[in-house]
């Protein structure tokens, strides 16, 4: 019989472990403290889990997004659904600093440090502008012309060409 086992406390506590050891490696790589870090936003598997990452970071889990009560473990996307919800909410402001840290499969596991910065688009000048409608233009005429060319060969060589005869190669799209 063929079924997955998987020893819940041993996990639970490679979790903890890991959770706590990425976070202040990471951090202490990019030369910060676990004071300069804003939020932190861990992979959401278990409450139990990312709560004892806090007690084991003597941090307030106030400073953690945790989302499991809405949506429970996600999985790969947890962590972008997490970030995502923390900056609608507006917990997340320019030149904050986040650790994203997760845990997964064959007990993997990975974190880094974001400085949260939101740039604002340069506006579109004029003369960009013009660049990309030009660009847009010969696009256009581009596939006017490859489609034109298809109906050509279409008519002259039918569905199939006729044996002995190698229609012409036309360019891949």
């Amino acid at each position: 019989m063929h079924t997955i086992h998987m020893n819940g406390r041993e996990v639970f506590r490679f979790a903890t472990r890991v959770m706590a050891d990425a976070c202040r490696e990471v951090v202490a790589a990019a030369g910060l403290t676990m004071d300069d870090v804003d939020i932190i936003v861990p992979h959401q598997a278990n409450k139990r889990i990312i709560e004892a990452a806090a007690r084991g970071l003597r941090l307030p889990t106030d400073r953690f997004v945790i989302n499991l009560d809405r949506y429970g473990n996600t999985s790969t996307a947890s962590i972008p659904i997490a970030l995502s919800e923390a900056v609608s909410e507006g917990r997340v402001r320019p030149n904050d600093n986040l650790v994203l840290v997760a845990f997964g499969g064959g007990l993997t596991w990975g974190a880094t440090v974001v400085t949260w910065d939101v740039t604002p688009k340069a506006p579109v000048t004029g003369l960009r502008k013009m660049r990309r409608q030009a660009l847009y233009s010969l696009a256009r005429m581009r596939s006017v012309v490859r489609r034109g060319a298809r109906a050509i060969e279409g008519a002259i060589w039918g569905a199939e060409a006729p044996d002995g005869i190698e229609p012409p190669h036309r360019e891949e799209d």
